[in-house]
């Protein structure tokens, strides 16, 4: 099985262009949403890890944005709660798929967790930070502290861009993404 890896900066693209790709996809952003909304057990975690902050189930985004900016550290507490579930979920994904050629993983934080492996592929997308910053505007969730403090917990770009294999300029066009794709995808089965 060949891992492709999908690594870049908050609002990149590596969603879009995880899509783009068409293999089995594992979405670490969307099964954290998933845990959040339906993982009882992670959920009692989160309310006795911060009993000061006022928890519901399902967890709501903007309660867990208030944790975040009332302490910049209690991401990092959430974290230790939220990742051990994820990496779970990977690897229910990894043996569900593990006849598949190609399996695609959109993992913001992959070098970060150390979860990369010496075979994976790894596609750093890059974006202009006038795109990236005109798409995060868009989300109803935007929040420049709350970016400010994602960002103080992942490795440089530079470095993300240093330890990948490809990089894909993503310019948000379909023709131009595909023919990037095509271009990797080809270099790959050589």
């Amino acid at each position: 099985m060949i891992r492709i890896v999908l690594v870049g900066g908050i609002g990149s693209g590596k969603t879009y262009i995880s899509r783009l790709l068409g293999f089995p996809l594992f979405n670490a952003d969307y099964e954290v949403s998933k845990i959040y909304k339906s993982d009882r057990k992670c959920y009692q975690k989160i309310k006795k890890q911060f009993p000061k902050i006022n928890f519901s189930y399902p967890l709501k985004k903007h309660q867990l944005i208030e944790c975040i900016l009332s302490n910049q550290n209690n991401l990092k507490k959430l974290s230790k709660i939220v990742h051990p579930i994820v990496r779970k979920k990977l690897s229910l994904f990894l043996n569900k798929n593990r006849y598949k050629k190609i399996v695609v993983l959109d993992i913001p934080l992959y070098f970060e967790n150390k979860i990369n492996l010496k075979n994976d592929i790894v596609i750093f997308v890059h974006a202009k930070d006038k795109e990236i910053k005109k798409r995060l505007l868009k989300r109803e969730d935007y929040n420049s502290k709350l970016l400010r403090i994602f960002k103080k917990f992942q490795l440089p770009l530079d470095v993300k861009k240093r330890r990948s294999n490809f990089i894909i300029k993503n310019n948000f066009s379909n023709n131009s993404a595909k023919k990037s794709l095509r271009y990797i995808l080809d270099q790959i089965k050589k």
